[in-house]
């Protein structure tokens, strides 16, 4: 779509370049949800593409993924065979049920920064323990837990002009077992309800609620619960009013479905390690 109230679009290709952030200006990344629809407040866009921020690094302490990193590039990511959880980073991408073109263009801190609950890479970074690391508009940096920077449909921890560098996930957390359970309403629809679970060892538990809630949730358990344990968990931690509700999925059926996710992942993950 054209956005005929854009007057200029900045290229900044430095840090320093990126402080002339002001009202009625958007970072501009792989642009798929920007471009969808009028954006009328808009009047000038700051393309991030000319930073060239390298897509993906890893190492032993775990993998730092660019903001500006397409899907794609994230997908095709291949991992030391001691990460078992790896394979969690394809399952969230094809979460996406998007075109080709879309992967290629969609970037993975676009899709954080918009907050919404069936995104797809806001389960994977905040069931791996993902840190949002951003860019203040006065040359700082802020550390997020990916929990924490996503706080509704259209809402994240984000401040006046801070921008999302990077995300880092560490590598312990790609050393758990994990399980992961979705649902959605047609074959091809957006997540209604994503769960992943994941457990260190014999020992402590994680499951993680994305795509049912308005927000990301987690809880944690130092042993796998019982079943009892793990249903009480979800009643005082997840209100009623925090069950999303939109034409993908009723509240009701969205609780139903996180109870019934959570309770297989516990099954799954209560299994001894092949």
């Amino acid at each position: 779509m054209d956005l005929n109230t854009i007057d200029a679009v900045l290229r900044p290709t430095t840090r320093r370049a990126l402080r002339n952030f002001s009202a009625g200006d958007a970072y501009l990344a792989g642009g798929t949800w920007l471009f969808s629809e009028p954006q009328r407040h808009l009047r000038r866009l700051i393309d991030l593409g000319g930073c060239q921020w390298e897509p993906l690094q890893s190492g032993s302490w775990g993998l730092s993924i660019a903001a500006t990193c397409p899907v794609a590039t994230l997908d095709g990511f291949e991992a030391p065979a001691e990460w078992i959880a790896a394979p969690l980073i394809g399952q969230c991408c094809r979460s996406f049920l998007a075109s080709f073109k879309i992967w290629n263009m969609a970037t993975v801190g676009g899709n954080l920064c918009m907050g919404l609950p069936a995104g797809p890479m806001i389960s994977l970074c905040a069931a791996l323990d993902g840190t949002c690391v951003t860019w203040t508009p006065i040359g700082g940096e802020r550390h997020i837990k990916t929990i924490d920077f996503v706080r509704g449909p259209l809402q994240t921890a984000l401040q006046s002009g801070e921008v999302l560098r990077r995300i880092e996930l560490p590598s312990d957390a790609f050393k758990r077992r994990f399980a992961f359970r979705r649902a959605t309403l047609s074959p091809l629809g957006r997540s209604g309800v994503l769960l992943i679970g994941t457990r260190a060892g014999r020992g402590r538990f994680t499951l993680t609620v994305t795509a049912s809630t308005r927000r990301p949730v987690q809880l944690a358990f130092q042993s796998l619960p019982l079943p009892a344990e793990l249903s009480d968990r979800l009643d005082a931690t997840i209100p009623g009013d925090l069950y999303y509700d939109d034409i993908h999925g009723a509240p009701a059926w969205r609780k139903h479905m996180t109870y019934e996710f959570a309770e297989e992942i516990r099954r799954e993950l209560m299994r001894p390690a092949p």
